[in-house]
């Protein structure tokens, strides 16, 4: 079994950018900048982390990546579990767009 921190071997993201098409455009250029920045340094807990986060439909993911809601208020039960989890968060920083100082 693979250590959590150990970096994402190459067949392993390969699989993991597969899995990350989505079919919101919105949402496929977020993720493709989080890769574009982190794939060299993407560990084995943050590929869970991302892969949990693909569990939720498109428009929950959309509404988590933009901030407009957060884990705890998605309306389905099984979608909360899955954006909750230490790894889910985790990512979702990452993948989230920096916000602007005023």
């Amino acid at each position: 079994m693979e250590a959590p921190d150990e970096l994402l071997d190459e067949r392993a993201l390969s699989k993991l950018k597969w899995r990350c098409r989505r079919g919101l455009l919105e949402n496929d250029l977020l993720i493709e900048k989080f890769f574009l920045r982190h794939e060299a340094t993407l560990t084995v807990r943050q590929a869970k982390g991302l892969n949990d986060l693909m569990d939720l439909s498109d428009n929950d993911l959309l509404d988590l990546l933009l901030r407009r809601k957060e884990s705890s208020q998605l309306s389905d039960v099984t979608a909360q579990t899955s954006a909750s989890t230490f790894e889910a968060l985790e990512v979702l920083n990452l993948l989230r767009p920096q916000q602007l100082a005023p």
